[in-house]
């Protein structure tokens, strides 16, 4: 069958693209989703997510090679596999970095139209903001983004701790200025959960004009000499081929590299490696990986205050019911953003996420007792990875080297250091003194560099931002042009976080939405 356009990938781009290419009648748009659909519960209770992470069916359930600065760990990688990609399953914090993040990309893309002048009002059209739209926010979008209806009285606690250790507070970590400490808006509607699919593919879907097939994994983009005409995918048992005007990758940071490599675009040596005909040779498919690296900072709590102990039933039959309590709340509901002394320009460099329970390795360890969790990250790390193919069966994952902590300066791992004294120092402020219990991580004793670097090398994990594996840029390397137009080859385009040329000062789920908001516009302008 011949569409106009053919979208691999219903996540978070995917669903937007979906939207806005077929709000034209005339043109036929086919969506491939390798998940299903959205239909587990747990999905649309905010603070149901702390129950999908053990829910294969709705994530891809990665895992990265060793991590060769990390003592050979391998770390979890959960991507949403279902309608709206990991906006499905992420923690809805809705951040956008800075100015000057959106300024590297049109310096390094050589296309002004990815400056935060131009990127603003493409953020502000998505945006359904319920406290009403101003230069820098939009009230009219489809994805509709609130404060909390719930907060844990330790979420006040942290704010007021980060006030205490001398931290500005922050109403809006998208307005005038990114750096304080506050509670993130959240992309929520009436208390639920409002990923892409539900803001965007959900009203798309009723348009004749756009099919959308789930449990349907792409096999290869099928290749007439430089030009794409169609996917090949593997969908209820057979082999479907589908041919289009245009197709566009909006699997992820990890998925897109892979299908184009698996299509024999990317590093000749390593397609050859796996018996995979050599169609475009381009070394940068699956490089320049980055990430935010994370640690956290365990406290336990003397008061029966926090999320580790609730009453399951009765939170969801309130947030049923009711739509408050609990089960609206997205668990890291504060945070905030600070400029380190070893920033090297005035952008906030580490960011926070407050957690009002234990949380140890993405909470699949389950921790006796009460307590409390603060995250840090890098925002800006050196280090870069690479996505690698492990086989040339399109059903086994990619191979994910990371490389966290692997910049020849070390200077990310500084940063992790500073991350995790600066979190030990908030908790340590007098607003949190009628709570503090035992330090659970790091342990009392850890101190010095060197024990700090221990404790991180052992506990460090993702906070969930890969970027840059199809890399965005102005010069002859880069994986996608300005327009995301995969360079060598004609009627393909990558769409999602992987084009990102450095990763934004934030949560990059908004950004990924503006990516998508963007690409529409030059695909119908042109």
């Amino acid at each position: 069958m011949n569409y106009d356009y053919i979208i691999v990938g219903a996540g978070s781009a995917g669903c937007v693209l979906a939207n806005r290419l077929s709000a034209n009648p005339a043109h036929r748009v086919l969506l491939l989703e390798a998940g299903g659909r959205d239909w587990h519960p747990f999905i649309h209770m905010p603070a149901g997510l702390a129950k999908l992470v053990g829910k294969k069916g709705v994530n891809w359930d990665y895992d990265t090679e060793a991590e060769p600065n990390l003592e050979g760990r391998q770390l979890w990688w959960p991507r949403g596999k279902v309608l709206g990609g990991s906006s499905s399953i992420n923690a809805m914090c809705y951040t956008r970095g800075v100015a000057a993040d959106y300024d590297e990309w049109a310096a390094a893309s050589g296309d002004e139209r990815w400056a935060w002048r131009n990127v603003l009002p493409v953020f502000r059209r998505s945006e359904g903001n319920v406290l009403g739209g101003n230069e820098f926010h939009g009230a009219d979008g489809e994805l509709t983004v609130s404060p909390l209806r719930h907060h844990n009285v330790l979420s006040q606690v942290f704010i007021d701790a980060a006030v205490a250790a001398g931290h500005a507070r922050n109403d809006d970590f998208n307005g005038a200025s990114q750096a304080g400490f506050g509670y993130y808006a959240v992309t929520q509607r009436n208390g639920a959960r409002c990923s892409t699919a539900v803001a965007f593919l959900r009203p798309a879907l009723a348009r004749a004009n756009l099919h959308l097939h789930t449990r349907a994994l792409a096999q290869r983009v099928l290749l007439d000499g430089a030009r794409a005409v169609g996917v090949e995918y593997l969908h209820a048992g057979r082999r479907v081929r589908a041919e289009a005007g245009c197709v566009i990758l909006a699997g992820g940071s990890i998925n897109s590299p892979q299908l184009l490599m698996l299509s024999g675009i990317g590093p000749a040596a390593h397609l050859r490696e796996h018996g995979i005909a050599v169609a475009l040779d381009r070394a940068e498919v699956g490089a320049n990986l980055q990430d935010h690296l994370d640690i956290c900072t365990l406290v336990g709590s003397t008061q029966a205050v926090t999320y580790d102990r609730t009453n399951d039933l009765a939170v969801a039959l309130r947030f049923l019911l009711r739509r408050d309590g609990i089960g609206t709340s997205n668990i890291a509901e504060a945070g905030g953003f600070m400029r380190s002394r070893f920033a090297p320009d005035a952008r906030c460099d580490l960011q926070f996420h407050f957690v009002p329970a234990l949380l140890d390795n993405h909470g699949r360890h389950r921790l006796p007792g009460r307590g409390y969790t603060v995250h840090a990250c890098n925002l800006r790390p050196r280090s870069r990875g690479t996505i690698r193919l492990r086989s040339a069966d399109p059903a086994a994952p990619a191979a994910i080297r990371a490389n966290y902590l692997g910049d020849a300066e070390g200077f990310d791992l500084k940063m992790m250091i500073e991350g995790a004294r600066l979190s030990r120092e908030i908790l340590a402020q007098a607003p949190f003194a009628a709570y503090r219990g035992a330090p659970i991580f790091p342990a009392a004793g850890v101190d010095s560099d060197a024990e700090f670097t221990q404790f991180i090398r052992h506990k460090a994990e993702t906070i969930y931002h890969p970027v840059g594996s199809c890399r965005m840029g102005a010069d002859a390397a880069a994986v996608v042009d300005s327009e995301l137009r995969v360079r060598g080859i004609d009627g393909l385009r990558v769409v999602d976080a992987s084009i990102m040329p450095t990763l934004i000062g934030g949560n990059t789920n908004a950004p990924t939405i503006m990516i998508a908001e963007r690409a529409a516009q030059l695909l119908l302008a042109g």
